[in-house]
């Protein structure tokens, strides 16, 4: 399951490496090594041919070329890395600079030394793309969410203090997912909301932040101001605003007054972040990981833990958490592929199995079993559903499970 990742980010025109992020045992790739990766996509573009993705028997790369500015390699050794998710990786890459340093300075590349140094600012959000660890949007492009028994409640109080704030933009945030936001916050592009969490979710804790970002799609040259306060410990709430108001003013005056009563209720999420739901009703005993997505909504809940943290410990020596996600990853890339391959866009690349030829029809569920592990994925005209299950779950079961978790999910919680 170990693997290594490399991500290489060039000057288009030049060549000259800008930087080098990597997750995992990785050495740092030798100039020669880079400018060769470099080289065999800029003879094939000089030759007319678009050169997207290549693999060796260990390892896959993938290559992007943004505005005709910036060239991004990325290099996987892991089991679950596909094309999809590599390409998604590289475009979600490309956004997180634009949303630290903004798009001007990308394009225009008059200091390459300057550009270096700016860039680094991106390295956290980066890092935490590679990592991949505790969030499933980089690879659904839906931004990871938390489900809380006090959802109407917070609404209630993050609307009426992003109106005090003189703001429309504003969300509740637990460990970089999304509890409760505003309307004009779910209006911003998927992408945007879901990088906007992961830099959030990748800062060190802090007690309040004024941090400058462009919105990769809404606002790629003009900045705006996010603004982030502490109110428990791993929940944060959030603000999208222009000059105004200060940093500490929405500290002294709005902070404390709209969100200290409501101190329960914020601990409460955080206990949610594992399991991402409330346990209002019982999952099936058999499943040991959940992907939820709101397909309409751009919204997803993941999680390892679908029966809690307390009785996640029975389940560990079947299906270690790692083994667990990676699972639910390749079973996501094989559906959106392979058998639900409407929500593919047409710049990804997609898999065509034979069997569409002479169908009219298109699947919406799929299966997949293994010696250690099974797993469902069902498909409905609002929700995608994968679930992972312990090999011991009679095969023919799966479907009624699924079917069944579907519907507690999506009418109990509901999502």
């Amino acid at each position: 399951m170990a693997g290594s990742v490399q991500l290489l980010c060039l000057a288009t025109s030049s060549g000259v490496p800008l930087y080098c992020r990597s997750k995992g045992e990785s050495r740092q790739l030798p100039f020669s090594v880079i400018g060769s990766l470099n080289g065999v996509h800029m003879f094939g573009s000089n030759q007319d041919v678009l050169l997207t993705s290549t693999c060796t028997d260990n390892t896959r790369v993938c290559w992007r070329v943004f505005r005709d500015s910036i060239t991004l390699i990325v290099m996987s050794s892991e089991e679950d890395a596909s094309d999809l998710y590599l390409s998604r990786l590289l475009d979600n890459v490309f956004s997180a600079m634009v949303l630290v340093i903004g798009l001007d300075d990308l394009v225009n590349l008059k200091n390459v030394e300057r550009l270096k140094r700016e860039l680094r600012a991106c390295y956290k959000l980066i890092d935490s793309l590679l990592a991949a660890s505790d969030w499933m949007g980089d690879l659904t492009l839906c931004v990871d969410c938390v489900v809380s028994p006090d959802a109407a409640i917070l609404q209630e109080a993050l609307e009426v203090f992003v109106a005090a704030a003189e703001s429309n933009f504003g969300c509740l945030m637990v460990m970089g997912k999304v509890v409760v936001a505003t309307e004009k916050w779910w209006r911003l592009a998927a992408q945007e909301v879901v990088l906007l969490a992961w830099l959030v979710g990748s800062l060190a804790p802090s007690s309040s932040r004024d941090y400058p970002i462009y919105l990769p799609h809404g606002s790629p040259t003009v900045p705006h101001r996010l603004l982030t306060f502490q109110l428990v410990p791993g929940v944060d709430v959030c603000l999208l605003c222009g000059p105004t108001p200060s940093l500490q003013q929405v500290q002294s005056e709005l902070v404390e007054r709209f969100w200290s009563p409501l101190l329960e209720p914020l601990k409460t999420c955080f206990r949610l972040h594992h399991s991402s739901f409330p346990a209002c009703s019982p999952l099936h005993h058999s499943i040991v990981g959940l992907l939820l997505i709101n397909r309409e909504q751009n919204k997803n809940l993941f999680t390892l833990q679908p029966h809690g943290v307390e009785n996640t410990q029975q389940h560990g020596a079947i299906l270690p958490p790692e083994s667990r996600r990676s699972v639910l990853r390749q079973l996501y890339t094989l559906a959106v592929s392979a058998y639900f391959p409407a929500d593919t866009p047409d710049d990804e690349p997609a898999l065509h199995e034979e069997f569409h030829a002479g169908f009219t029809h298109s699947p919406s569920e799929c299966y997949v079993v293994a010696e250690d592990h099974k797993c469902y994925g069902i498909q409905t005209q609002q929700h995608q559903l994968f679930l992972t299950f312990t090999a011991d779950t009679p095969t023919f079961a799966l479907r009624n499970i699924a079917t069944k978790t579907l519907n507690l999910l999506t009418k109990e919680v509901p999502f």
